[in-house]
């Protein structure tokens, strides 16, 4: 099972990036998909999360309105777009995959069996 995030880079506040998750080595259409970020120095937080089938998504308040997450069973793909980046955005950004069968996605990190490596964000003043 791999799941590959990307999409990070250095970007200035206010502007808008798209990370993607591919996923190889499961069916995706029966997982939850999230992702989660890690900032320098801090605990792992919850970002956004999107049942199975697309039908339920959740998010973190620090990003409600902000960003938003989608899937593509199709082609085993999740992304997270994000607009109006703030500083406090940078992060390490997590996509996990969780195989429960929760109508509504889970903002628990440990509900997440599989995850990704990572790809950062980098967003300056």
């Amino acid at each position: 099972v791999q799941l590959q995030a990307s999409g990070g880079g250095l970007v200035q506040a206010g502007d808008s990036l798209r990370l993607s998750c591919a996923a190889s080595g499961l069916t995706v259409s029966v997982y939850n998909m999230g992702w989660f970020r890690q900032a320098a120095g801090k605990g792992r937080e919850f970002v956004a999360a999107i049942s199975r089938n697309g039908g339920s998504t959740n998010y973190a308040d620090s990003v409600k309105g902000r960003f938003t997450i989608s899937r593509d069973n199709a082609v085993k793909m999740v992304y997270l777009q994000m607009s109006s980046l703030k500083p406090e955005d940078s992060a390490v950004y997590y996509c996990a995959a969780d195989p429960s069968f929760r109508r509504v996605a889970s903002p628990g990190s440990d509900d997440y069996i599989y995850w990704g490596q990572g790809t950062k964000v980098t967003v300056s003043s």
